[in-house]
Formats: structure tokens, sequence, C-alpha cells
């Protein structure tokens, strides 16, 4: 026999929806039937599974020991073989944490291989002792939002069940106001408020613009102003109204304004000239400004705060440079 206490991280859930997860390999007839034949009970008394779990509620599992380890999937990280990286931490509480992500990490996994933020950020609550490895078997921490391996700056993170929930509704329902800041080929000497429809390619995992709908595409919205203009370039502000697949990319470079470095949708020629003199071979992009709305509960601490993400040194460097 095995007992099982509830979390606050597991609270709130149906008791069928947390047995999934606990016995992730084990069929949905088997947990129904154990249910049925009170080898599953809870809080001593046999269940149908659609109760909605409480803070400190039993859970006894009648089951053998070979049982519960053929149907249970091994924690997916452990203290000894998770990947650490320090993380440059702009913003943390008991619900979530806010950081800068580098050029060149994930922010999920593409695949199973990948090592993402979301395994760095778990083998930091591991470590510093905000989690246990149990309790991955029932709740995973997770980044809310996305920024293509190449772009920087803020990502937002869910530390605990209801932190993460309020987090995923807040961008789902884009309460809440996202600014990057890129530098882009030309000069722009006004702010405008640009929309068009988004269609993506799946195969070549690249999008285009279009000014009428079609089957499959999207509408977008992205509003822009200058911050400093140069010779031949000029530094944005982005604010992000929808927030799909490299939309700030797709669409600065539909207006003839790529950004720098972006060689998917920027212009090559203009892009070899900051390569050979900078050794630039990414798109200058930087999440670095989110405003909260006014909140309360799990995120009443950050209610209307603003929050920034320094950019890093070679977007720095080639603004200066370039008088941006």
């Amino acid at each position: 026999m095995q007992e099982l206490k509830v979390t606050e991280n597991e609270s709130g859930q149906r008791l069928d929806k947390f047995l999934g997860k606990f016995l992730r390999e084990a069929p949905k007839g088997f947990l129904y039937k154990m249910l049925r034949k009170k080898n599953i009970v809870l809080n001593g008394k046999k269940a149908t599974g659609q109760e909605k779990l409480n803070i400190g509620d039993s859970i006894k599992l009648f089951l053998s020991d070979e049982t519960i380890e053929k149907f249970s999937e091994k924690a997916v990280q452990t203290i000894s073989d998770v990947k650490i990286e320090k993380l440059d931490i702009i913003y943390e509480d008991d619900h979530i944490l806010l950081f800068n992500k580098p050029v060149g990490m994930l922010s999920q996994k593409a695949k199973e291989t990948d090592v993402s933020a979301v395994e760095y950020l778990i083998g930091y609550l591991l470590h510093s002792g905000q989690l246990c490895e149990e309790e991955l078997r029932t709740f995973r921490p997770s980044v809310c939002n996305r920024l293509d391996r190449n772009t920087s700056g803020l990502l937002a993170a869910g530390k605990s069940l209801a932190g993460l929930q309020e987090l995923s509704r807040l961008f789902k329902e884009r309460a809440l106001a996202k600014y990057y800041l890129c530098p882009v080929a030309g000069k722009v000497e006004k702010g405008k408020h640009i929309c068009g429809f988004l269609h993506k390619d799946e195969k070549t995992n690249k999008v285009e613009i279009l000014s009428r709908e079609v089957p499959g595409s999207t509408a977008i919205e992205t509003e822009y102003r200058p911050l400093a203009v140069g010779k031949s370039a000029t530094l944005l502000k982005v604010h992000l109204i929808t927030g799909k697949t490299h939309q700030i990319r797709a669409h600065l470079a539909s207006i003839g304004h790529p950004i720098l470095g972006d060689y998917k949708y920027g212009n090559r020629a203009v892009n070899d000239v900051y390569q050979q003199q900078y050794g630039l071979n990414y798109q200058l992009l930087h999440a670095y400004c989110l405003e909260m709305p006014k909140l309360s509960g799990s995120l009443g601490t950050v209610s209307e705060k603003i929050f920034f993400a320094e950019p890093p040194e070679m977007f720095k460097r080639i603004c200066k440079e370039e008088g941006l």
C-alpha cells in the first residue's frame, strides 16, 4: 500500500486527473476499475474519480509496489542528472519566476533530447530546495511564453500550480503588455500600428505575412516606434499585441525593415555586412519589458509592476557603434 498526501500544487484538480499523472502509463480503464474495487480510495472512502482534491487529502493505493512501479513514469529529472545553468533571475516569489533568457537557449523542447529553459528552471528549483523529485511526478513547473532560440529576453515561468495557471491565462488573454527592442535595416522616422494575416508553413517553419485572410491564416497586430535613427539602421521599440510564431521578424520584414542579423526573413547582403563586422549570425531581437495588469490572489505581489531585462552585450555593442 502507498499513501499520497495532496499538496498545494496538486489541489483543485480531479482525482482521476491526478491519478493519470501519477500512474502515467496506466490505461484509464485500469484506474477506474481500481476505484470501483476500492483498491484506490480517497480519504478512506470509495471514490469515482470526479472528486476535486484539497490540500491534505489522503489517496491510498492498495496496489503492489511492482504495479505502481510498472505504471509510474520516472520523475522527469533528479538532482543527480539535472542540467545546471545559472539563470539571470529578474524577479522571483513563491508562485512565479522571471528571468533573462540568453541567445541560444530554447524556451521549450523541440525534441526529446533537447535541453530547454524548462529543464534549467527545474534544475534551479531542485538544487535550491524549492522542489523535490517526487513532486515532478504530478506537477511540472514551466515557462508560460516562448521566445525563438536566438531571441533573448524575458521569460516568465510558473513555480506553483496557481502561478502557472494564472500566468498562462494572462498571456493567453493578452492581459499583460509585451515590449521588444530590435535594430532594423533602414530609417524609420515615425511609429505605426500595423495589421495583417500570418500564415505558417509547418514544413519550413517559416511564416508569410498577407494583406488578406486565407485558410489557415491568423490575424496579427504589431505596433512600433523609433527610439533612435542611425545612418543605415533604426532602433525600434515594438509592442507585440498578438503573439504568433516569428511575428515581429516577419511583420517588420514585410514593410521593408527587417531585423539586423535575421537571415530567415531579412536582407542577406545587409546581414553579411554585420556578420563580417561584428560576427553577427542571428536576429537582434530582445524581449525587454513586461507590464503586469492589476492583479490579486497568487499574483497580487506583481500587480501593475513593470519588469525589464538587460539586452545582451552583442546587442548593446552593435547599437552603440551604429549610433543607436
